[in-house]
């Protein structure tokens, strides 16, 4: 059994594929005999960090802390945004900079580089978007993926860290239906 954390990054309550992609994942883990967490952004209540002083403080708000806390408990963190403008979500970035504050998921080390303090954790992206995803990958080089990958989850301590780019995502329901299929069965696996 292992302990999954599903972060649906998605700032927008309406239904969404990415919504039904969480979903997904989460029967999956579930009938797998995981145990399964759940943190939807949309529902949060926090402001955003305006400065550095606010970004080092230590009062954290309520719901930023219960998010730490739930990525402190899980094995495997499965986390699932749309591409807007060819990165995350504003809002969702602005979870992430309230989440990943330092002495939570990183501090300062003898060399001067931080370290990542969330090592022992894999991690798996599920990023949604309307353009097809191989224009995504071969034209723009999936650069905000791979910088959120890089940038975020590598840099926290997480390893290894995959991510799956789907694309079309407005296209036909077969291609939509396959790929939830294909997530419930990443679920059932932990992968």
């Amino acid at each position: 059994m292992t302990r999954i954390l599903i972060i649906d990054g998605h700032p927008d309550r309406a239904e969404h594929f990415l919504h039904a992609a969480a979903d997904a994942y989460a029967e999956g883990a579930e009938s797998g005999g995981h145990d399964v967490r759940r943190i939807e952004v949309a529902r949060l209540d926090f402001p955003l960090i305006r400065s550095e002083q606010q970004f080092h403080a230590d009062d954290v708000p309520c719901d930023i802390s219960a998010a730490q806390q739930a990525i402190r408990w899980a094995e495997h963190i499965v986390v699932l945004y749309p591409l807007w403008l060819g990165e995350t979500p504003a809002f969702f970035k602005a979870f992430l900079e309230q989440v990943a504050r330092p002495n939570f998921a990183f501090a300062p080390s003898d060399g001067g580089f931080p370290k990542g303090t969330l090592e022992g954790r894999s991690a798996r992206m599920i990023v949604t978007m309307g353009m097809p995803a191989p224009v995504y990958k071969l034209y723009y080089g999936a650069h905000g993926v791979k910088s959120f990958k890089r940038n975020i989850l590598e840099f926290v301590g997480m390893d290894p860290v995959r991510y799956a780019i789907i694309g079309s995502v407005d296209g036909p329901e077969k291609h939509r239906t396959r790929w939830l299929e294909r997530l419930r069965r990443w679920g059932e696996q932990a992968h």
